[in-house]
């Protein structure tokens, strides 16, 4: 699942943003509005953490713009400015729910989840490649009845690929989205994630295959449709 936070405060943006990875999402980190636009209008979010005091504006001004996605994310104001009146107008703009910071982050955690459920009908209900099933909502992923358990990187990578499928995520999305999960990954890592990943979907006779699209990046295909793979 893949959050985009809103906050100029580099340190707590951090600390919001390593929280949150441990949580299982995925973070993208922008410091202002020009930047949270073109981000939202560039990829797709499950969830919008949004500050409202940034360097170039009103964070609720954001709103109208996030909510023009389709499907739209959940968004949560997250805000030191908890006045009644600062609440409702945040809630009466758009706000799936108002946090006042400071805020525990299992709290948080909680609160995101719970805004990504209520926001579940207007998202698939599950996604499909061969015998491979994956939950947006719970995370969960299954070949057949049984449980898919990739490590957490591997399920960054592969997340990505069920969600822009048949469509190929670039090389470079695809590390972006492992370097905001963790930091710390080498300089070949994605090449070993997706070795990792074909060995185990092949291994369980999943019906799926991550193919490599020259000059771009990779795609998850059902078994029979893939074109190349290497």
């Amino acid at each position: 699942m893949r959050l985009l936070l809103v906050e100029d405060n580099h340190r707590l943006a951090e600390l919001l943003a390593e929280g949150l990875g441990r949580a299982g999402w995925s973070v993208d980190i922008v410091e202002t509005l020009d930047d949270a636009s073109a981000a939202c209008r560039a990829f797709r979010f499950d969830a919008v953490l949004l500050d409202r005091g940034l360097p170039d504006g009103e964070g609720l001004d954001l709103l109208a713009a996030i909510r023009a996605a389709r499907p739209p994310p959940a968004v949560l104001v997250l805000t030191a400015r908890g006045g009644v009146q600062d609440r409702v107008e945040g809630l009466n703009r758009g706000a799936d729910d108002y946090i006042i910071k400071p805020v525990a982050m299992e709290e948080l955690v909680a609160r995101i989840n719970a805004a990504v459920r209520r926001t579940g009908a207007m998202r698939p209900t599950s996604l499909t490649c061969g015998r491979l099933t994956y939950d947006p909502l719970s995370r969960a992923m299954t070949v057949g009845d049984q449980p898919f358990d990739p490590t957490r990187r591997e399920r960054v990578v592969l997340e990505a690929l069920l969600n822009a499928a048949p469509r190929a995520v670039a090389k470079e999305t695809l590390e972006e989205r492992l370097e905001s999960f963790d930091r710390e990954i080498g300089r070949n890592a994605l090449e070993v994630y997706i070795h990792r990943l074909r060995k185990r979907l092949a291994e369980r006779d999943a019906g799926a295959v991550i193919e490599t699209v020259r000059g771009l990046g990779y795609r998850l295909a059902a078994e029979g449709t893939a074109q190349r793979q290497g």
